[in-house]
């Protein structure tokens, strides 16, 4: 009889562990999943490389029109490397945000791309993004270490580059106060927004999901990082116009992925309480979430048919860079605080009161990922 209970016990203590901690096995795995996938993204990144190299040579680059130092595309490889990464990595976040609307909002019943596969998709591509946001602040970070070293000593130099690409808020002139200032929130808020995933069996399904709902917010950072501050899309034209389109399908899925979500528990029902405990979010704050999209959608639109779309004329003086940096400290307060405020709603939903019968844990029927 001790022979064979000692398996179950130890399978049940293996499965207690990983509720416990970090799904180190899942990320591994997922990073293997990853590599066919990065491959790819580091193919496509030396291609953008490329194509920047020789607009650089031919004279055809709209960032020498604004930089002109820049026109040695040898002597500069490094920030054309960063400005590489940035528009893979920009791909990449655009194509994972899609997996992961499509994921959670409807599907046709007979599509082949099935929820696990989307769910997986969903994944790798997230960690590939990290990746490439890391490797384009890195290029960036080694380019300013350069320049600095120009007229510093190393270490005044390797100081002044840390603050200035690591630091939010660091960098002070220009348009990178505000631009880069955004980019780096998205990259760290993209670490463990995008990470939450892997500590679901600490804080539960329903709490993982909760929290991964706000990663939409890292895309927002980072399309606004690159349209504000991409020399690419500096001055008004077809290209920015182009920027601005692409950002059509990613509202239209949002709004319908909270229109018509895939689980049952995330409709909006005006009528009835439902099934208590299921959300996150007050009915109030998921119609006010349906509308904000609505806007969005419209406002691009708007932006796109009238062509005033914030970029600069090459003819005019370009305005300061909109907003102030206190602006973003209190939209990151605001969100920082509804993160906290969901956390907390859902805490006080799903703990029993004091003194009640804690159900005996069942195992889950197999399904797929949520």
């Amino acid at each position: 009889m001790a022979e064979v209970s000692g398996p179950p016990a130890s399978s049940a203590r293996r499965k207690a562990e990983r509720r416990r901690g970090f799904d180190w096995a899942g990320l591994r795995a997922d990073l293997r999943g990853a590599i066919p996938d990065a491959s790819l993204a580091l193919v496509i990144t030396l291609l953008i490389y490329w194509l920047l190299y020789v607009r650089v040579e031919n004279g055809t680059s709209a960032t020498t029109q604004i930089m002109p130092m820049l026109a040695d595309a040898d002597k500069y490889w490094m920030y054309w490397m960063c400005q590489a990464f940035g528009w893979s990595a920009m791909l990449w976040a655009y194509v994972t945000v899609i997996f992961g609307l499509l994921r959670s909002g409807p599907r046709p019943a007979q599509g082949r791309l099935s929820a696990a596969r989307l769910e997986k998709w969903h994944r790798t591509t997230s960690l590939t993004t990290i990746g490439l946001m890391f490797m384009h602040a890195l290029f960036f970070f080694t380019d300013q270490l350069r320049s600095n070293q120009e007229s510093w000593s190393f270490g005044r130099s390797l100081w002044t580059a840390f603050v200035d690409v690591w630091v939010p808020g660091g960098y002070a002139t220009g348009t990178g106060r505000v631009a880069i200032f955004i980019g780096l929130l998205a990259f760290y808020l993209a670490i463990p927004l995008g990470l939450a995933y892997y500590l679901r069996h600490r804080t539960g399904p329903r709490m993982w999901l909760a929290l991964h709902r706000f990663v939409i917010v890292v895309y927002i950072l980072s399309a606004w990082h690159t349209i504000l501050y991409s020399s690419q899309a500096w001055y008004d034209g077809p290209f920015r116009t182009l920027l601005w389109a692409l950002q059509l399908p990613i509202a239209g899925l949002l709004l319908l992925r909270l229109l018509v979500p895939a689980r049952p528990a995330e409709r909006l029902r005006l009528r009835g309480t439902g099934r208590p405990g299921r959300v996150a979010l007050p009915v109030s704050a998921r119609l006010a979430g349906r509308i904000a999209v609505v806007a969005a959608f419209l406002g691009m639109v708007a932006v796109i048919a009238s062509g005033v779309d914030g970029g600069r004329s090459a003819h005019a003086h370009s305005t300061p860079p909109w907003p102030e940096k206190w602006v973003i400290w209190a939209g990151l307060l605001a969100f920082t605080v509804a993160i906290v405020a969901v956390v907390h709603r859902l805490r006080i939903r799903t703990e029993p009161p004091a003194g009640a019968a804690v159900p005996e844990e069942r195992p889950a029927a197999p399904a797929e990922t949520p």
